[in-house]
C-alpha cells in the first residue's frame, strides 16, 4: 500500500539543508540502516555514537557503507545516550535519533537536570500519521512519553503538537480534545480538562490552533459524524491533530490505526533543545524515512528562528 502523504513529506524535506543527527547506539541493522538510508536522500547527516565495534559488525553483516559518517566511540548504550546528547549541547548535532537501545535510555540522558536538553516546555511525543482511507495527515500526541498528563502538562502537549503542525506547513491547525463524549461530564475528567485547554486557547494561553473539546473521535474526524451529532465548530469533523486524554488512549489509537488502517507511524519528540527522532523495530523503511523529514521539517523553523533572533 502507498503512503503518498509520508512521500511528499519526504520529497518536500528534501529540498531543505539536512539536519546533522546524532544517532545513540545504531548497532542493529534497523537503527542502522534507517540513519544509512535517510542520509543517502539528503534528510540528515548522521554522527553514529556507540561502540564502533558493534556498528562495524552490524554495517559488515548487512553491507551498509559507513565510511562516509563520523563515528563517537562509546563503551555501552548509556554512555552513548550521553554522548549524542553532550554533541547537542555543544552544537555539533541539530537533532538525536534513537538506535539500538531503549526509549527510557535516551530519555533519561535528555532530561537530565544538570547535562540533559530540558527547556521551559515539557517534552512530548507527537506521531503524525498517513492513514491511507484519510485524506489529510494526522497528528497524536502524547502516545509515547507522558504516561498520564496533568492538565499543566497537556497545556504544553498540544503547543507543542500545534507548533509542529505549523513546521509540517499546514494550512490550518484544527485540534480536537479527544475524550469519550462529546459533553462535558463532572464523572469523566478528560471532558473537564478538554474545555479547560479550549478555554486556554481563547485566552491566548495556547496559541496557532483551532480547539475544540470534548469531541469522540468519530466526531473529531467524521463529517458525516459530526453533523449527526449536530456539532458545528470549525474543528469537528475534519481535525488534523489529535490530543488524547492519556498514553494508554494514544497507544492504542495509534497501533489501531496502524494495524487495521494499515497506517503508518513517524514518531518525533518535542519540547527538548532540539527534535529527537524516535523509531521502532516494527517501523516500515518509509515511515522512518518520515520520522527523518519530520525533524528536517522541526529543525528549519529552529535555524529560522535563531536567525531572526540574531538580526
Amino acid at each position: 500500500m502507498t503512503h503518498e502523504k509520508y512521500q511528499r513529506l519526504v520529497d518536500t524535506a528534501r529540498t531543505l539543508p539536512p539536519v546533522v543527527t546524532a544517532v545513540a547506539h545504531p548497532c542493529d541493522a534497523s537503527s542502522l540502516s534507517g540513519a544509512v538510508d535517510a542520509a543517502k536522500l539528503g534528510l540528515i547527516v548522521p554522527i553514529l555514537v556507540g561502540p564502533k565495534a558493534k556498528i562495524d559488525a552490524a554495517a559488515a553483516a548487512y553491507g551498509l557503507d559507513i565510511s562516509a559518517y563520523e563515528r563517537v566511540d562509546a563503551p555501552h548504550s548509556h554512555a552513548a545516550a550521553a554522548l549524542a546528547v553532550e554533541l547537542v549541547r555543544a552544537g555539533r548535532a541539530e537533532a538525536l535519533m534513537k538506535g539500538s537501545l531503549h526509549t527510557d535510555e535516551l530519555m533519561a540522558a535528555v532530561v537530565r537536570p544538570d547535562t540533559g536538553l530540558r527547556t521551559e516546555r515539557r517534552i512530548s511525543h507527537c506521531f503524525v500519521m498517513d492513514v491511507p482511507a484519510h485524506d489529510d495527515a494526522l497528528i497524536i500526541s502524547d502516545a509515547a512519553v507522558n504516561i498520564s498528563p496533568t492538565l499543566a502538562d497537556k497545556m504544553h502537549i498540544v503547543q507543542n503538537a500545534i507548533d509542529l503542525a505549523h513546521a509540517l506547513r499546514f494550512d490550518e491547525v484544527r485540534v480536537a480534545i479527544l475524550s469519550a463524549m462529546e459533553t462535558v461530564n463532572p464523572q469523566v475528567p478528560s471532558t473537564i480538562e478538554a474545555a479547560a485547554l479550549c478555554k486556554m486557547a481563547e485566552r491566548g494561553q495556547i496559541t496557532g490552533g483551532i480547539l475544540d473539546g470534548p469531541l469522540a473521535l468519530d466526531n473529531a474526524i467524521s463529517p458525516e459524524a459530526a453533523r449527526i451529532k449536530n456539532i458545528a465548530s470549525q474543528v469537528a469533523g475534519r481535525a488534523n491533530v489529535l490530543i488524547v486524554p492519556d498514553l494508554e488512549a494514544g497507544n492504542m489509537l495509534a497501533k489501531a490505526l496502524s494495524f487495521l488502517a494499515r497506517a503508518d507511524c513517524a514518531g518525533i519528540v518535542l519540547g527538548a533543545r532540539v527534535p529527537i527522532i524516535l523509531t521502532s523495530r516494527a517501523d516500515t523503511v518509509m515511515a522512518r524515512l518520515a520520522s527523518c523529514a519530520v525533524a528536517v521539517f522541526v529543525a528549519q523553523v529552529r535555524r529560522e528562528q535563531t536567525a531572526k533572533a540574531i538580526a
